[in-house]
């Protein structure tokens, strides 16, 4: 290892603790800002509120990642241009892209303990901390559902449809059922306008029934109200709320795919599974853009340096969120919307880096 490269590595380092420490109290004072009234109005103990923000700390060390590095970066070099470092080095016939050689390996390294501890701490403590917002603070039951729109249920030759699941009133909205015999014909079909579990049965109302005849065809009669016996039960059709950084990449793929064969909409969590692999190169393109932006005027002082990185480093989040909802939606594909601002910053990081080595 060259003299200039622990040089950089220890600097590194020794900023970039402070300036992650910083912003780590810095997001924990304004989420407590955020939350004390939420806190005091479900008059929660001290103890469960302590708990609740050091369950929060690994996933704020993962998102302050990038920040901190960013400005570690930025302050190193805009310190090293001031005291003629750079002149010095660029006189010995050194160029910016050998100097900034250990401030991209050390961030590689970064991004892949981020990613490693978005796989490992994150889930378990993100999961704590959620349970304690909902049970403790919004006090909801345990195990609380959400809603599920445009179901698709395959059950023993039976297909289910419904438009909405209301699990709080345990009623479907819409249904229809679809019944096929051995050879996969369809023998019945039953729409309604709802159905609401009561007494272990479902209990349709004003809707139609289509039963199939020997000769092929289907007549029809229809009904007020109508009690369907089969095996599935309301929690077959509701599934628990669980946020993306609950689960690791392994877990959200199986969760993502369960639920796309089960018929649900699972389009946000295959985008969510791409992000989780497209987010820790942030780390690396934030430095990639910090180094040009520190050299970039000799004249432009530490403080400056750092708003513009900083300004540049709230446009990636911009951009990603923006490109996340479009994926969300369906406008663009998962694969993209997750690595769309990936893209753009890293081309435009190389594309500053080689402005400022001329």
């Amino acid at each position: 290892m060259s003299v200039l490269t622990r040089y950089l590595v220890r600097e590194f380092f020794k900023l970039f603790i402070i300036c992650q420490v910083v912003f780590i109290a810095i997001y924990l004072m304004i989420d407590f800002t955020g939350g004390i009234d939420d806190f005091i109005k479900a008059q929660t103990p001290r103890g469960v509120v302590i708990s609740y923000f050091l369950y929060k700390i690994p996933a704020i060390t993962v998102q302050m990642l990038p920040v901190a590095t960013l400005t570690t970066i930025i302050i190193t070099f805009s310190l090293m241009k001031r005291n003629n470092e750079i002149m010095v080095l660029r006189a010995c016939g050194t160029n910016i892209w050998k100097i900034a050689q250990p401030v991209f390996f050390t961030a590689l390294f970064l991004s892949i303990a981020m990613f490693l501890l978005s796989e490992t701490f994150v889930p378990y403590t993100s999961s704590q901390a959620n349970r304690i917002w909902r049970v403790d603070v919004k006090k909801e039951k345990a195990g609380h559902f959400q809603g599920q729109r445009s179901i698709w249920y395959k059950g023993d030759n039976v297909i289910y449809w419904m438009r909405q699941f209301d699990n709080q009133k345990q009623t479907m909205i819409e249904p229809a059922f679809y019944f096929f015999d051995d050879a996969f014909h369809l023998i019945r079909r039953v729409d309604a306008r709802s159905a609401t579990w009561k007494d272990r049965m479902w209990e349709l109302k004003d809707g139609i029934i289509q039963n199939r005849d020997t000769d092929g065809t289907y007549d029809l009669s229809r009904f007020q109200l109508f009690e369907l016996e089969i095996p599935e039960r309301p929690k077959d059709f509701i599934r628990e709320e669980i946020e993306p950084e609950e689960m690791g990449y392994h877990q959200l793929k199986r969760f993502a795919e369960r639920l796309r064969a089960e018929g649900y909409d699972a389009t946000r969590y295959f985008v969510d599974l791409h992000i989780k692999i497209a987010f820790p190169f942030v780390i690396l393109i934030m430095a990639l853009i910090g180094i040009p932006v520190a050299l970039w005027k000799k004249e432009m002082g530490t403080p400056v340096a750092v708003s513009i990185g900083i300004s540049l480093c709230f446009a990636y989040l911009l951009v990603l969120g923006l490109s996340r909802t479009l994926g969300f939606a369906g406008i663009l594909p998962p694969v993209l919307s997750a690595w769309l601002a990936n893209s753009l910053f890293l081309f435009f990081g190389i594309y500053l880096l080689i402005n400022v080595n001329r």
